[in-house]
């Protein structure tokens, strides 16, 4: 049953080091049959105060690119903010000829698993997002890794688009760590001058193309619920897609 399960999500797209992530998921589903413990997040959400500091309002729309882990997940509960037009999955970090998923897997290509996010400032601030992402989205005392994704290519990394970013993303993550947010350091690496670079096309929309996988419905479908009740005046129920048709 479990092996039909599998072959029935499409695995042909799946590599395997996320093959092997999701089998060791659908084992915890196995053999923890309670609901509530079996649907438990690898990261927990945590209550956070909004940034002190923030970027001034403005006109037009910005972007923000963020990483936090596995992009499909990061991307999932970006895609349910207001104020957010589109969430991509992606590399950033390394050099526009390793942004493919194969080699970025590898970890040796400076590359992070990341996700750019087109906002709304005046309906969504840089500091709104900097917040949900801290809370929900990942776990920024996490070295090289998140859950059951181990690498360096699965960094918590900011990469801010422009100075005002840079700033308000140092004084966001000394205000975290000053108020003892987490029980741990803050890892979160703020790297500049970092070009974006889409993924695939079957990375993209993931969370909402697969909410059955294990995979998904261990580590990212929660992060999703942590959102809606953490952040109830910014949720969006209806996701908004990088490709509507397709999803």
């Amino acid at each position: 049953m479990l092996i039909r399960r599998l072959i029935g999500l499409g695995w042909s797209t799946i590599r395997a080091r996320r093959l092997r992530a999701a089998c060791a998921a659908s084992l915890v589903l196995i053999l923890a049959p309670a609901a509530g413990s079996a649907a438990r997040a690898a990261e927990e959400a945590v209550v956070l105060p909004r940034p002190s500091m923030d970027v001034q309002m403005t006109s037009g729309l910005q972007k923000a690119v963020i990483a936090g882990g596995c992009f499909w997940g990061v991307q999932g509960v970006f895609q349910h903010v207001q104020g957010v037009t589109s969430a991509v999955s992606g590399y950033a970090g390394g050099v526009t000829a390793t942004a493919h998923y194969e080699m970025v897997g590898s970890g040796t290509t400076g590359h992070a698993e990341a996700v750019e996010v087109t906002f709304d400032p005046t309906v969504i601030s840089y500091g709104e997002i900097l917040q949900i992402y801290f809370s929900v989205a990942h776990d920024p005392t996490q070295l090289n890794r998140q859950g059951p994704d181990v690498g360096p290519q699965y960094r918590s990394a900011i990469f801010p688009v422009n100075a005002d970013q840079k700033r308000v993303a140092e004084a966001y993550i000394e205000q975290l760590d000053q108020s003892h947010s987490f029980n741990k350091p803050i890892v979160t690496t703020i790297e500049s001058s970092k070009v974006f670079y889409p993924a695939e096309d079957y990375h993209q929309d993931y969370l909402v193309r697969h909410p059955n996988q294990p995979y998904i419905v261990i580590n990212d479908l929660p992060k999703v619920e942590h959102l809606r009740a953490l952040f109830p005046t910014v949720y969006q129920a209806q996701p908004v897609l990088v490709a509507p048709g397709r999803s």
